[in-house]
């Protein structure tokens, strides 16, 4: 099976994710169910593990699992801290003063109409700069999101190209396992985009460069190779990433405003059908 082929089959499986998460946008919550156990079940039952397997020559375990831990604290600060997080206000309170004066003068009475005027009109205008500042915040981390899945599609690509190199056995495993959850991949891409006030644009725009990713990283290797042990670490640290995504982000955001219950098992589902798809694969 040439290299290649099987890279255009990653960007094929990777588009055919995004367009079944554009098509049910109704369904949105559950498919965002589902996009967080895909994620949690690739870090943790591939990505660590992988990680593991390639870095444990050199590194013990509990280092690489430092390097997981380290990717999770790492990601959370660029969210909380370069990625603002910006929080809407609370309701507005009618002025106290208002009609407590009844002996005022008519003069009075409308200069206190005006000055309310005047804050509510001051309070409106902040409140809708502080909502374009939280849907702005809410795109860039959907942008974050997005690109991280794209650098991990990248090495997913690079993987093919390694294992390859190792032997062409080993290179229709690692990429059994890839166009598995290139799928999912290109899902969660555009659910990062479509969930954090992006547009379908937008997210179309994000499915293709992680839909190219793969290719790319199939294609690098032609041309250098990566040590083993590198890349044990860098997937080490895309592990926490992506435990981060999921349980900081994506899992909260599935059952905010929808049935638990649904939202819940379509997550459990998510991280199973990767544990199979891994399984199966002999990853």
């Amino acid at each position: 099976m040439s290299i290649i082929f099987i890279s255009l089959l990653t960007c094929i499986f990777t588009f055919l994710g995004g367009f079944f998460a554009l098509k049910y946008k109704d369904k949105l919550h559950l498919i965002i169910g589902f996009s967080a156990g895909a994620i949690l079940g690739v870090a943790f039952f591939d990505l660590i593990p992988e990680a593991i397997d390639l870095a444990g020559d050199s590194f013990e375990t509990k280092y690489i699992v430092s390097v997981v831990a380290f990717g999770f604290l790492l990601y959370m600060l660029v969210d909380r801290f370069v990625i603002s997080h910006h929080h809407k206000t609370g309701e507005y309170c009618e002025c106290e003063d208002e009609g407590d004066e009844v002996g005022d003068d008519e003069h009075d009475h409308e200069h206190g109409h005006n000055e309310e005027h005047g804050h509510e009109h001051t309070y409106g205008h902040e409140v809708m700069t502080q909502n374009q500042k939280q849907d702005e915040s809410q795109r860039r981390r959907g942008i974050l999101g997005a690109s991280s899945l794209s650098v991990h599609s990248f090495l997913d690509g690079l993987s093919i190209g390694i294992a390859f190199q190792v032997s062409h056995a080993v290179g229709v495993i690692v990429a059994v396992a890839v166009l598995i959850h290139d799928f999912s991949d290109g899902l969660n891409t555009v659910n990062m985009i479509l969930k954090n006030n992006g547009e379908r644009k937008q997210a179309l725009k994000w499915l293709a460069i992680d839909a190219i990713a793969p290719v790319l990283g199939v294609v690098a290797t032609l041309f250098f190779t990566i040590p083993k042990t590198a890349l044990g670490l860098i997937l080490a640290m895309f592990a926490g990433f992506f435990i981060y995504i999921a349980s900081s982000n994506m899992i909260p955001e599935s059952h905010h405003a929808h049935s638990t219950k649904w939202t819940t098992f379509m997550t459990i589902l998510g991280a199973f059908v990767l544990y199979v798809a891994i399984t199966l694969a002999g990853i």
